[in-house]
């Protein structure tokens, strides 16, 4: 059975997920950006074990937590390919913006259509670039995990080194726009009226997609 647990773990509002199947105890976590012993504590609560640490993108928001969890759990970090050279390579001005340690080099990559396992789970890699050029979806039947790509009515900042508005808005359109209206939104961070979305709410209601 799959268990999802979503968790704010950090000043910037960064939702973490813990994915899991209940039957194997083996589970991934989705961008650990902090508090660490608290999503450790989660996954020991629900009788998981974490296989693999995943980034949705590179920016130091979601990879800040990535050498502790690396060093608790003995995970691997998987990044797609596109962000991989931002992990061990954050400006040090913006590590000390945000109190936070660089993460290791990524063990492996990912690209669009790859699938990452845990037990018997299978997650689709969806490759959505535009706030980051690796910035990446991770799809189940019923759950899409957006990370800095879209939020619940509103969309990943594009102001940013590498960022692009145009690839932004093709990703959310063509890619997940396609997905099946019934699909919960999980985003990155907690920055709308509701923790989560639909795919059907957002193709609506987003002011950003009009």
């Amino acid at each position: 059975m799959l268990i999802i647990r979503q968790m704010q773990v950090s000043s910037m509002a960064v939702f973490a997920y813990l994915v899991g199947d209940s039957d194997t105890g083996e589970a991934l976590v989705i961008d650990p950006a902090d508090n660490i012993d608290g999503i450790l504590a989660t996954a020991a609560k629900n009788n998981l074990q974490i296989k693999y640490i995943v980034n949705t993108h590179g920016h130091v928001d979601h990879i800040s937590g990535n050498k502790e969890m690396k060093a608790k759990t003995g995970a691997p970090i998987i990044i797609h390919e596109g962000d991989a050279s931002m992990l061990g390579h954050t400006p040090p001005m913006l590590l000390q913006m945000f109190g936070a340690e660089d993460s290791p080099p990524a063990d492996m990559t990912v690209k669009d259509g790859d699938t990452i396992s845990i037990g018997n789970i299978s997650l689709k890699v969806i490759h959505t670039p535009g706030h980051s050029p690796g910035g990446m979806c991770l799809y189940i039947k019923g759950f899409v995990f957006t990370g800095d790509t879209l939020f619940v009515e509103s969309v990943g900042r594009t102001d940013l080194n590498g960022s692009s508005a145009s690839q932004l808005f093709t990703s959310i359109r063509e890619k997940l726009f396609a997905l099946p209206d019934d699909t919960q939104v999980l985003p990155g961070h907690n920055y709308g009226r509701t923790n989560t979305s639909t795919i059907g709410h957002e193709k609506k209601y987003n002011p950003f997609m009009r």
